[in-house]
């Protein structure tokens, strides 16, 4: 698909449409939508954004290439004066004091917030129906899952709802649900895009990640949010990634795949014909295909879920009703934390708060989490002697194709598993691709740490390929 930022930008441009005409456009279509994407609509800041827009164009003013671009944000993400509830009970009435710097960077390059979107309760699952506003349901088949956390925001680009959104990815949060919904979504390097105003999962694999219908507009989201802001201390500058760097694969020689992912039991027989094709055509165009080993699946995923909760448990504990939160008064301050707690988050929140305290507890923080961190250092060097060998990784999305709503919620143990594919990648702190082509529920492109462009160059090679 080409860009729909460029052909936007045009019109207005041309003034073919008004920008207020297309952001009521799309705030009805939000407004009508039944995928329950929407936690709040800001259709009164959009509006008057939209009217600015429109008097900039009638008085010839050069416009920027985000200028009056409707886009959607994951209800994680705070936005000065709107309501950032993470999907949660606790934080349904909460407004942002301030703006994320991602979000900041955007508005500041005229792009249009409309919607901030439904997701699983601080990003806490892969379904988006850990949620207080009902599950999000898929744009291709509603009876089915949007994919989380950022389902909404996934559900929303492939819905033509926004032209894009910006979600978060932890452990696969933007790749699966824009695999589950065929559409583009990018984590990228971590530390490439400012953290600052994301609500904390796991702070070290924490991600702001970009959804859309094509590279182009991966690309130009992403050169707009990445640079280094000293509100993080863990981002870096980074140069910009130039259209024509991508327009060709020169430089690719070499794709890797890890076998044990294909040859896992857990793997959909159709997605695996389908990936074991799409190696088959790459190969056909002149690449060198070569198979990885790699840790298994379910190291993988009990690695990641040990980090992961032990930093959400220390993340979360800050919010307690005193200073965040509905507030619900017991008998004495202990007991009023507890009750504020216990009522307030979800079930699967909860769940992974208990299992955060007690990898960190003593007795078992030795042997379960000191463990998880001496397996993240092995995975990173594992990633570190692939990309000496292969220039790009190729691999399925997921390992099966999106439950039905309700499945998920019965079997927490499965949806962890979905992740199998997705988790590593964060692990590794890689820049990894989820693109709309090759298996029911897309492929991802991975490459070496910084290697942004690469993926991008990849990414549109194969769209023309597969």
């Amino acid at each position: 698909m080409k860009s729909q930022i460029r052909t936007i930008h045009q019109q207005l441009v041309n003034k073919e449409i008004t920008c207020t005409s297309l952001v009521q456009e799309k705030l009805s279509l939000l407004k009508e939508n039944t995928n329950n994407t929407v936690n709040s609509l800001l259709d009164t800041l959009a509006l008057e954004l939209a009217a600015k827009v429109d008097a900039k164009i009638a008085k010839g003013e050069t416009l920027g290439l985000l200028e009056g671009i409707p886009f959607g944000i994951k209800d994680v993400y705070m936005l000065q004066g709107t309501y950032t509830t993470a999907s949660s009970n606790l934080l349904k009435n909460y407004k942002s004091a301030y703006t994320a710097t991602a979000i900041q960077k955007l508005l500041d390059a005229g792009a249009i917030p409309l919607v901030k979107e439904n997701c699983d309760s601080f990003g806490h699952g892969s379904s988006s129906e850990n949620t207080i506003f009902g599950a999000v349901k898929n744009a291709i088949n509603p009876d089915l899952v949007g994919g989380g956390s950022s389902g909404g925001s996934a559900v929303n680009v492939a819905k033509d709802y926004t032209v894009f959104s910006i979600g978060g990815d932890t452990g696969g949060s933007v790749r699966q649900p824009a695999g589950y919904n065929h559409v583009y979504g990018l984590k990228p390097t971590y530390g490439r895009i400012s953290r600052y105003g994301l609500m904390a999962y796991a702070s070290s694999t924490d991600c702001v990640g970009p959804i859309a219908k094509s590279v182009e507009d991966i690309r130009i989201i992403l050169n707009v949010m990445s640079g280094k802001d000293t509100k993080d201390q863990t981002t870096y500058a980074s140069e910009e990634i130039k259209e024509e760097n991508i327009s060709n694969a020169n430089g690719i020689k070499t794709i890797g795949y890890f076998k044990n992912f294909i040859e896992s039991d857990a793997i959909n027989s159709k997605i695996k014909s389908d990936f074991l094709a799409s190696i088959e055509k790459v190969k056909a165009k002149g690449f060198k295909v070569k198979e990885l080993d790699f840790f298994k699946s379910d190291i993988l995923v009990s690695t990641y879920y040990t980090l992961a909760m032990a930093e959400t448990a220390s993340n979360l504990s800050r919010l307690d009703g005193s200073n965040y939160g509905n507030r619900i008064e017991d008998k004495n301050l202990k007991e009023s934390y507890a009750i504020t707690r216990s009522e307030n988050f979800s079930e699967e929140t909860k769940r992974r708060i208990v299992g955060g305290n007690q990898v960190l507890s003593q007795g078992f923080s030795d042997e379960i989490y000191l463990k998880g961190l001496a397996l993240r250092d092995a995975i990173s060097e594992n990633f570190e002697n692939d990309f000496k060998e292969v220039d790009i990784i190729l691999s399925p999305v997921t390992p099966s194709t999106p439950p039905k709503i309700g499945d998920s919620l019965k079997d927490p143990h499965a949806m962890y598993l979905s992740d199998a594919y997705t988790v590593g990648f964060s692990l590794g702190q890689l820049p990894t691709l989820t693109i709309p082509q090759g298996t029911e529920t897309g492929l991802q492109i991975t490459a070496s740490k910084n290697n942004d462009e690469l993926v991008l160059k990849f990414a549109n090679f194969l769209k023309d390929t597969i």
